[in-house]
């Protein structure tokens, strides 16, 4: 039967061709997909090596990129990477702790050599304004030669950081 429908004056049909309800009909129940009967590429761990812990770790967007080279390199995920790289750090703990050492060392060193050239940079300035003022100062050799050190200085020590990587 049709009656009036307050929707823009439509009359209201028993079967609409609109893709409403149809109510003569029943809905089909859907059936469920069956389970994939493959197995697993790979077994399980066994419960003696199944890892339980997970660690999260902040890198920056360069350290992210080399990492991911690294793990495809190795044709391994980033995590598996990283939890095996960890592990063979931590087997060979002398030689991480003589690579970490180095590290700070050098590290240690650029800023020493950065403070150098500070301290030779004021004596340079000082010369300069003398020279400016029409004095003839008697240091400038050795103020020379400190800059001299201090440049040799600075490039070893950025020699030894690119050697490094």
């Amino acid at each position: 039967m049709a009656g009036a429908d307050q929707h823009r004056g439509a009359l209201v049909h028993e079967a609409t061709t609109e893709g409403g309800s149809q109510p003569e009909k029943q809905p089909s129940p859907r059936k469920r997909r069956d389970a994939k009967k493959t197995s697993r590429k790979r077994s399980p761990k066994p419960p003696a090596n199944k890892r339980d812990y997970v660690c999260s770790v902040r890198l920056n967007g360069d350290e992210k990129t080399l990492l991911v080279a690294a793990a495809n390199a190795a044709r391994t995920s980033l995590p598996a990477f990283l939890a095996r790289s960890g592990l063979a750090a931590a087997h060979d703990r002398e030689n991480t702790a003589a690579a970490i050492a180095g590290h700070r060392e050098l590290v240690a060193e650029l800023f020493a050599a950065r403070r150098h050239l500070g301290h030779v940079g004021n004596n340079l300035n000082q010369v300069a304004r003398a020279i400016n003022s029409g004095g003839q100062p008697t240091e400038v050799d050795a103020v020379v030669a400190a800059v001299q050190l201090a440049v040799t200085r600075v490039q070893a020590a950025t020699d030894r950081l690119l050697d490094r990587r």
